[in-house]
């Protein structure tokens, strides 16, 4: 099929995909904005920031489609049916995605469904947690003479999780960013002890990314999981694994006297 340009207009009964950035209203694209005014119907994640559901169109209908990490969540096919029904009765749909939808976001399952029922789509890319949480702590994901790649790595499924070349991520240099890996922390950090991992490797997670409730906790390979135990981390998580703030500043100062 001819994939719709995200410029042309906004068609009855046809689906954006749009990425809704990591929580910032700030951060929507232009595109994003436009969609979400102009939409009818509204499925969205759960972790999708009340402030940018607000800038949807008082018309509009918002549906949550309730996927939660490790616990109740709605089906895959049901959210797939939720959306062919919306674009079938003539409505203009936005599926709107945490981050990016091209990421970690199950985007291909919802195309192929809107595909199999002969409906239009386009995709609005957006900010990706990685993006936002490196931003945070003054870093970047690649650096000249430290790393030419980094890795996007979910956590989630741990089964597919011990599938990852951990003997390369363990090298000294390596970089990656972790989606819903808070939970998977001490596999984490046992399978790359055990490839070889220097124990003082710098680990950064990033709770809230962009928001104004933000956590930033800065620790080692070695020292993850025991810090974690007393962080209380909340909200979704993006473990920075070879980084570490440009400053010392830890926005977890109690934390960070403990250790003193």
């Amino acid at each position: 099929m001819t994939v719709p340009r995200t410029t042309q207009g906004f068609a009855s009964g046809h689906v954006r995909f749009v990425g809704a950035g990591p929580g910032d209203p700030e951060l929507l694209t232009l595109a994003a904005l436009r969609a979400l005014e102009t939409a009818e119907v509204i499925l969205h994640d759960r972790l999708i920031s009340t402030d940018i559901l607000a800038l949807a169109g008082p018309a509009a209908q918002l549906t949550e489609t309730g996927k939660t990490g490790f616990g109740q969540a709605m089906k895959q096919d049901d959210i797939n049916a939720r959306i062919v029904a919306a674009a079938q009765s003539g409505a203009r749909v936005v599926r709107l995605k945490s981050g990016d939808a091209t990421v970690f976001g199950r985007l291909d399952e919802e195309i192929e469904a809107c595909d199999a029922a002969g409906i239009s789509w386009s995709i609005v890319p957006g900010i990706t947690a990685a993006s936002a949480a490196v931003a945070a702590i003054g870093q970047s994901l690649t650096r000249r003479g430290r790393n030419s790649a980094v890795r996007l790595i979910t956590g989630h499924d741990v089964e597919g999780y011990a599938d990852h070349d951990w003997a390369v991520l363990a090298r000294p240099g390596e970089v990656a960013a972790i989606y819903m890996g808070l939970r998977a922390a001490r596999f984490l950090q046992g399978r790359l002890i055990m490839h070889g991992a220097d124990r003082a490797t710098p680990v950064t997670l990033v709770a809230n990314a962009s928001r104004p409730d933000q956590q930033v906790l800065a620790t080692t390979l070695d020292r993850l999981t025991d810090d974690l135990a007393r962080a209380e981390l909340s909200g979704p998580v993006l473990t920075l694994f070879g980084l570490a703030p440009r400053t010392a500043e830890i926005l977890l100062p109690a934390l960070d006297k403990e250790r003193a």
